[in-house]
């Protein structure tokens, strides 16, 4: 399946849309039903993070989310523009694994953003946050079954 692409504005009602969205391609790529939950969890966590820092910093800009499905994983890469000056990492290639707490604690932001990227990585089965100074790409995927549906054969 080919990238789907989708910009919002920042507004607090465009994260329903995105989280319906998220869960409609999980489903079609062969996402387990048992997780569509974590997936429109962590969709709706991550979007929300991203129309908070744009309504601080820059509301005219967009919010993007990439779904694509690559190798047997179902991927959303949720991306804001808002301006972080605080961030540890100048390169955008450098990434922040979740997996270990000393990596978490680099990640510069409020209380309830750095709360809602410990939410989004409880729910996703791999996340990679790659903060710096010109915004924050969080992404994400869960296994994804090769199913009729999206095109390929059962496995």
């Amino acid at each position: 399946m080919a990238t789907v692409e989708l910009t919002f504005s920042a507004l607090p009602a465009h994260v329903r849309t995105a989280r319906l969205v998220a869960t409609a391609i999980a489903r079609r790529t062969g996402v387990q039903e048992s997780l569509l939950d974590e997936v429109r969890l962590a969709v709706g966590e991550a979007c929300s993070r991203a129309v908070e820092a744009h309504r601080l910093h820059c509301p005219s800009e967009p919010i993007r989310i990439e779904l694509s499905d690559d190798s047997g994983r179902f991927e959303v890469v949720v991306s804001d523009s808002a301006p972080n000056e605080e961030s540890p990492i100048e390169e955008p290639s450098q990434t922040l694994h979740l997996g270990d707490e000393a990596s978490f604690n680099l990640v510069p932001d409020s209380f309830m953003s750095g709360f809602g990227i410990a939410v989004i990585t409880g729910l996703a089965d791999d996340v990679e946050v790659y903060p710096g100074p010109k915004g924050m790409r969080i992404r994400m995927s869960w296994p994804a079954a090769a199913t009729a549906a999206n095109g390929l054969t059962p496995a």
